[in-house]
This record gives structure tokens, C-alpha cells and sequence, in this order.
């Protein structure tokens, strides 16, 4: 299974790098729509386009608005999962007729979940969750959970239907508390956000951003069998560099994916 990555940074692009975009082309499965998001096109290989939206600040949705070029004369069908207040908001801000005149071609899915009736002979009903599952219909089956993040995120577990899986975790601060570790332990790849090189841990605390040594301690703690840090700073005085990733992380199976690169599980 090929996982690309179309962009590796986050907040702005820069020469080298594109923001949030990964994608697994032969499930037709996105993460996120940062500006990396318009390299999509020339991998569509399905009939649906399933984008998972982690949250829904710019620099993750502004893609969003190329999709009118994404699928130009291709038969693939775009389904966007988010939150629902996120869906709500890129609905009234980001596509509000004075910023982008059309609506994109996409169907929505809110992220929620069967909330148990509240009286005897009530039915169910749909609400917002914290975390729940879904099956795509390509059969990869999705589980999504809580991050701490400004304004709130998600990050992503997936079971591909070979049973290898994949946990997307951007925009949070890593720690050894993290409500998340137990959704990424011992996953075939884990994707993992890594915004600043140590000596910025106030900044990341303020931002909802991760220090790199937070991330590589977690990683030996949550044992994935390969680990690809993502969401670099764009400015690379603050960016973790390669060879201090490579000294910090040895023993372990980690790499810092340039846009453009692929990895095969």
C-alpha cells in the first residue's frame, strides 16, 4: 500500500513544502486539504474521493476550494467527514459568496455517532461524538478521537482491508498524558505532527503544537513500526532538522517525508 505525501507543512507554504495533504490513492483516501490538496488530481485512481478533515483551520481546508480543478473531467465522487460545527463553519465562512463564489463539489458526512435514547421507547439519535467509527466503502474502517487543539481536532486510526493500519495525528501537543496514545499504539504507520525542534514547548503549548522530543518519546511508547513526522514549521530555524531527528530517534523507524515522497507498507 502506497501512502503520499503532497504536503508536509503546516500555517503557510513555503519553496519546499505545501500544507497538510496525504493520500492513499488506491483507497482514494485524503487527509486533510491544505494547499498540497491540488497534487490530488493526478492521483485519483477510484470513484470516490474520501477526504477526512482532522479540523478546520485554513491551512488544512484551503484545498477544499480547488476541487472544481481536482476533478475536472473525472468521474470520482468527493465525500468530506468532519465535525459537524466544522462542516458548518467552512459552509458559512470559508464558501460565504464574498470569499469563493460556488459551493465545492462535495457530499457531507458529520462525524457523530447512535446516542442512546434518553426515555423508554425514545429512538436514537444522531449527535456530535468525541470519537466513533465508520466504514468506507472502499472497506477501510475509520476511527476517529479527540485532540487537543484550539478550536478542537480530530486525529484519525484506520484498518485497511489488508489489516495493516494507519493513525493520522496532526495539530496536538504530544506528552505523556496525551488522551490519544492508546488510538496509536503498535499501528503499522503513524503520522504524526512534529511543528517545532526542542526549546519551543511554551510556543507549542500555546499554539497546540508538538516539540520533537514529546513526539519520539511517545513513539517509543506507543511502539508504531514506522512513524513519519509531518506538519513541519514552515520557517526552518524552528523546524526540527534531519540529522538531530536521526541522532534523537535511534533504534526507532522514523522518517520526515519531503512533499512528493512515498512510503509502501
Amino acid at each position: 500500500m502506497q501512502i503520499h505525501f503532497l504536503g508536509t507543512t503546516g500555517y503557510h507554504p513555503n519553496a519546499q513544502r505545501h500544507t497538510m495533504c496525504v493520500m492513499i490513492p488506491t483507497l482514494g483516501i485524503v487527509f486533510d486539504a491544505g494547499t498540497g490538496f491540488f497534487r490530488v488530481r493526478d492521483h485519483l485512481q477510484t470513484p470516490e474521493l474520501n477526504i477526512l478533515l482532522s479540523h478546520a483551520h485554513l491551512d488544512h481546508v484551503i484545498g477544499l476550494s480547488f476541487l472544481f480543478d481536482v476533478l475536472y473531467q473525472k468521474n470520482t465522487t468527493a465525500h468530506l467527514y468532519a465535525a459537524a460545527d466544522k462542516l458548518t463553519g467552512l459552509a458559512e465562512h470559508l464558501f460565504h459568496p464574498t470569499l469563493f463564489p460556488l459551493r465545492p463539489p462535495y457530499q457531507e458526512h458529520a462525524l457523530s455517532s447512535l446516542a442512546p435514547a434518553n426515555r423508554a421507547g425514545d429512538s436514537p439519535e444522531l449527535t456530535p461524538a468525541a470519537g466513533g467509527e465508520l466504514t468506507l466503502a472502499c472497506g477501510t474502517q475509520v476511527r476517529w478521537f479527540p485532540l487537543e487543539h484550539p478550536g478542537g481536532a480530530v486525529g484519525f486510526r484506520l484498518r485497511l482491508p489488508d489489516g495493516q493500519t494507519i493513525a493520522y495525528v496532526t495539530d496536538t501537543t504530544a506528552s505523556s498524558t496525551a488522551s490519544y496514545r492508546a488510538e496509536i499504539q503498535d499501528v503499522d504507520l503513524l503520522i504524526h505532527e512534529c511543528y517545532f525542534d526542542d526549546g519551543a514547548e511554551d510556543h507549542a503549548r500555546l499554539t497546540g503544537h508538538s516539540c520533537l522530543s514529546p513526539v519520539l518519546e511517545l513513539v517509543r511508547d506507543c511502539r508504531p513500526k514506522r512513524t513519519a513526522l509531518v506538519h513541519l514549521n514552515p520557517l526552518s530555524e524552528w523546524a526540527p532538522q534531519p540529522d538531530k531527528v536521526q541522532r534523537l530517534a535511534a533504534g526507532l523507524s522514523v522518517c520526515i517525508p519531503a512533499d512528493g515522497e512515498i512510503l509502501t507498507l
